[in-house]
């Protein structure tokens, strides 16, 4: 795969001495969506700014497109569309002279196609002529993407773009990234929503404390770190795991109506014929038995959980 972001041994401290990011290597592919997942003070938003132009590194390299962040802004920077948290839009612009503006600070021609082609896709066409303070909150950060894309960068950073917005406007905003995604661009998310990554991204990389956990594939991730539970429902309620079943580390819940034994996915071996035969011998009669995966959430919460040991 071609890489459009080429990250070496970043590294980030700050004048107060808090070390944000501790030797970051990373490379994102064209065409993909990676999630970065980490709680606050994880470093992510480091990483963008500097990514960005935003903020200077100390020590390492960033590359966007061939061109180095530092030495060589300018270039960077009309690969690179941001689309930050906040809203900040001056509230008394019409919606399509926001682009047009934004477009003309990154040195391009007008284009009113272009911006029609993105105020449609984002729909917000319908609202063109509208000013920033008319519109609902979902609609400014609508209003946020369009004008990120308004100079058609190659690179789309998303930070928390959901953040504040229901539930309904959340699933537009997954819709929309998946088709900037079709149209070949590449997109960053960070997010605090796990089901949000989860639903859209590629790859999942994991911050905490300035240091990359981990960076994967996502569905290869869930079934390497994920685990699934059997439940086992039983016939009568117990007090005590027997004895002989000490082995399985089972976990009595639902109090005591119902026992949870965990397994790998990935293992060859899941040694549930074997207990499904020893709860017998050991005189539980099962009622029923369902499974449930781990979620992204779950890995998420271990990793970060055993990176701060």
């Amino acid at each position: 795969m071609e890489k459009i972001v080429d990250i070496l041994n970043l590294k980030k401290t700050y004048a107060d001495g808090f070390e944000a990011l501790k030797g970051i290597n990373l490379q994102i592919y064209k065409g993909e969506i990676l999630a970065l997942l980490g709680p606050n003070g994880a470093g992510k938003t480091t990483l963008i700014s500097i990514i960005c132009g935003i903020t200077k590194p100390e020590l390492g390299s960033v590359a966007v497109n061939g061109f180095d962040v530092v030495t060589q802004y300018r270039e960077t920077r009309r690969h690179i569309g941001l689309v930050p948290q906040e809203i900040h839009l001056e509230p008394f612009s019409k919606v399509a002279d926001t682009l047009n503006y934004t477009r003309g600070l990154f040195g391009k021609p007008k284009n009113s196609a272009l911006i029609e082609q993105i105020l449609r896709q984002l729909s917000l066409w319908e609202k063109r002529d509208s000013r920033i303070v008319e519109l609902s909150g979902g609609m400014k950060r609508r209003v946020l993407i369009a004008k990120a894309l308004s100079h058609e960068p190659d690179l789309l950073f998303l930070d928390e773009p959901t953040a504040g917005v229901d539930v309904e406007l959340r699933k537009d905003m997954w819709e929309i990234v998946e088709n900037l995604k079709a149209q070949g661009t590449t997109i960053v998310l960070t997010t605090h929503y796990i089901e949000e990554a989860e639903a859209i991204a590629d790859r999942v990389g994991i911050i905490n404390d300035g240091k990359l956990l981990l960076v994967e594939e996502k569905t290869p991730l869930i079934r390497r770190l994920g685990q699934k539970a059997l439940k086992i429902d039983l016939q009568e309620r117990v007090d005590i795991i027997p004895q002989e079943l000490a082995l399985y580390d089972l976990k009595i819940i639902n109090d005591g109506d119902a026992v949870q034994y965990s397994y790998e996915t990935g293992g060859h071996r899941t040694g549930i014929t074997q207990l499904l035969s020893d709860l017998s011998a050991a005189g539980l009669s099962l009622r029923d038995i369902q499974t449930e995966q781990s979620s992204l959430e779950d890995i998420f919460i271990g990793l970060v959980n055993e990176g701060s040991e």
